[in-house]
């Protein structure tokens, strides 16, 4: 043989596999909730990488838990029923003719495609709504502007958490795939939530280990927009305090971080989901990718 071992072309996978070990081992058994939005939801490559990357994750021992966004496709079908498309307080204005296409395309569409591709490379995929077994309950959200409420339609805030449904699909080995739907405490009609807090209550929940969030920006931007330099780690209490100066689009996802990790998720991430197989470069990475929000060290001691 004239080859050395090293010189083998299946030694660098080896590697790779090694080197993920000590992740897979301090990881079997938790649940992780990963939140797809952006440019990764409307890419056939980047789908489809996502499906495999779940797959693998449950595989691998972990308790993968899908929640989606529908942003564009919702417009689109909004578009094609020559129906307004509006936003108010950074919310989508959900009347109940925008509501029925929000429901239509979030549960009959993206959600069914995603159980799809999942299920191409494992029969594992599960779709449900927030809106099943009662899983999520929310009240009408009425956001203010210059000191008056506004009338936003059937847009939501969550006010309870059932998890007995998916305990029961991760206990069979399944994989949950979520559209952020919620049944109303106050009337019973359906109403459309923010899959970014819908993610980071479902993680806060289920105890999740941790809460990603895929979107189309590297991570959060230290002095955004006259600089591109990522902070890569935050406490929750570094975080607060950045709040106020977000922009508009990252403040339901920082917000939703800042929330779980106070409410026990080990910890919560934004990654780019422009870039392919982002959920497992942030899972077997010493450093990871994106910005990691962690609890502050006293909330950590007494998690332990």
């Amino acid at each position: 043989m004239t080859a050395t071992a090293s010189m083998h072309p299946a030694m660098a996978k080896a590697q790779s596999i090694g080197d993920a070990l000590p992740w897979l081992a301090r990881h079997q058994g938790r649940t992780v909730v990963i939140k797809l939005g952006g440019h990764a939801m409307v890419n056939e490559e980047l789908k489809a990488a996502f499906a495999r990357d779940i797959v693998f994750l449950r595989y691998a021992g972990l308790r993968p838990v899908v929640v989606h966004g529908g942003g564009p496709q919702i417009d689109a079908e909004l578009a094609r029923r020559g129906l307004e498309r509006e936003f108010r307080a950074g919310l989508r204005v959900t009347s109940p003719a925008a509501m029925d296409v929000v429901r239509m395309v979030l549960a009959g569409q993206v959600q069914r495609e995603l159980v799809g591709l999942i299920n191409r490379f494992g029969p594992l995929a599960v779709g449900m709504t927030g809106e099943d077994a009662d899983t999520l309950t929310a009240v009408r959200h009425v956001p203010w502007i210059d000191g008056e409420p506004v009338d936003v339609g059937r847009v939501g805030d969550i006010t309870r958490v059932d998890t007995g449904a998916l305990d029961s699909l991760l206990a069979d080995g399944r994989i949950p795939v979520v559209s952020p739907l919620a049944r109303s405490a106050e009337d019973g009609l359906v109403y459309n939530v923010n899959a970014d807090t819908a993610a980071a209550a479902l993680a806060t929940a289920l105890r999740a280990e941790a809460l990603v969030m895929m979107t189309d920006v590297a991570g959060l931007y230290a002095g955004w927009p006259h600089s591109d330099e990522v902070i890569r780690r935050l406490t929750a209490c570094e975080l607060e305090k950045l709040l106020p100066e977000l922009s508009d689009g990252m403040v339901p996802k920082m917000t939703g971080c800042l929330q779980a990790v106070r409410g026990g998720v080990g910890a919560a991430r934004v990654i780019d989901g422009r870039v392919p197989h982002s959920v497992l470069l942030q899972m077997f990475t010493e450093d990871g990718v994106g910005t990691v929000i962690v609890p502050d060290p006293d909330e950590a001691e007494i998690l332990r």
